[in-house]
């Protein structure tokens, strides 16, 4: 546990699915009509809201909540709708990364963007599935750009380097690659392909950033002293003002608590300052979402 005195003063967690496995249509990997190979996944498949959320957290200072879309295909557009017209109720999340679902058309793709642009906590979106490749056509991203949207990136790392190849090219919206470049396992193959991917992007600069998630899956673990070489490579590669730390609950909820990530991630920062802490904790996700 850690002490209460070396917790980071204030949370703003940039990555939750707040979700409800009764909607099968949105859901199905939830209900049992997908399979999914991922052992128990019991503290996952379940009604995960706002008010769950935050009493499975009490103890840590969370201010705000980014959900990031989960809901499959088109659904991904309605998910963004509905849960911006919930947070009028009860104020979370406090920003929504929509999604972008496959479509015969840039034309469509676009629509989709400008209905989830009447949600005003609409900040971007995550592809949904059926790309040709880890980024948005160069139309999509030129899309995205315009309307001040950021695309989100979850690919493992043997399409880095391919990404980071591909954005040297292109006027790209800011990108943030999730789940610390989601490595599969923690062999040293994985580990040296994912180190040689982050560093590419790393080094294109200020408009690519690193969330800071997902890695007691691959990792089978939230010990710290498992995260920390990820942990430590990942800001290393971006630095403090272009990552940040989100819990991907309640996915990673196989591997532990809430309060065990937080304290895994409050372990590994606690050489850091204050300032340092504070950007990786809260305030890149309130610049990078604007929340």
């Amino acid at each position: 546990m850690t002490s209460t005195d070396s917790r980071p003063k204030r949370i703003v967690d940039a990555h939750v699915h707040l979700w409800d496995p009764a909607r099968v249509d949105w859901y199905p990997y939830l209900s049992g009509r997908q399979e999914l190979d991922m052992g128990d996944v019991s503290t996952m498949c379940r009604r995960f809201d706002a008010a769950t959320y935050f009493a499975e957290s009490t103890g840590w200072n969370v201010e705000k909540l980014v959900n990031v879309a989960a809901a499959t295909g088109e659904h991904s557009v309605e998910e963004t709708l509905e849960l911006d017209r919930r947070a009028d109720a009860d104020g979370q999340p406090a920003a929504i990364i929509g999604g972008l679902p496959p479509a015969d058309s840039v034309a469509e793709q676009v629509a989709a963007l400008d209905r989830q642009l009447t949600a005003t906590r609409f900040r971007g979106v995550r592809p949904m599935g059926g790309a040709e490749g880890p980024l948005p056509g160069t139309e999509m991203l030129t899309a995205l750009a315009e309307r001040d949207l950021v695309v989100e990136l979850m690919i493992h790392p043997d399409l880095l380097l391919a990404s980071a190849r591909a954005l040297e090219n292109v006027a790209a919206p800011l990108v943030v690659l999730e789940h610390t470049g989601w490595p599969r396992d923690r062999s040293e193959q994985e580990r040296a392909l994912w180190a040689e991917g982050l560093r590419a992007l790393g080094d294109l600069g200020d408009n690519v950033v690193c969330k800071i998630s997902g890695l007691a899956g691959p990792l089978g673990t939230m010990d710290p002293g498992v995260l920390a070489p990820w942990v430590e490579h990942a800001i290393d590669c971006f630095g403090v003002d272009r990552a940040m730390f989100a819990s991907n609950f309640p996915v990673d909820g196989i591997h532990g608590s809430l309060d065990e990530l937080f304290g895994c991630y409050s372990a590994i920062t606690a050489g850091l300052d204050d300032t340092a802490r504070d950007k990786l904790f809260a305030a890149n996700a309130m610049r990078v979402y604007r929340c």
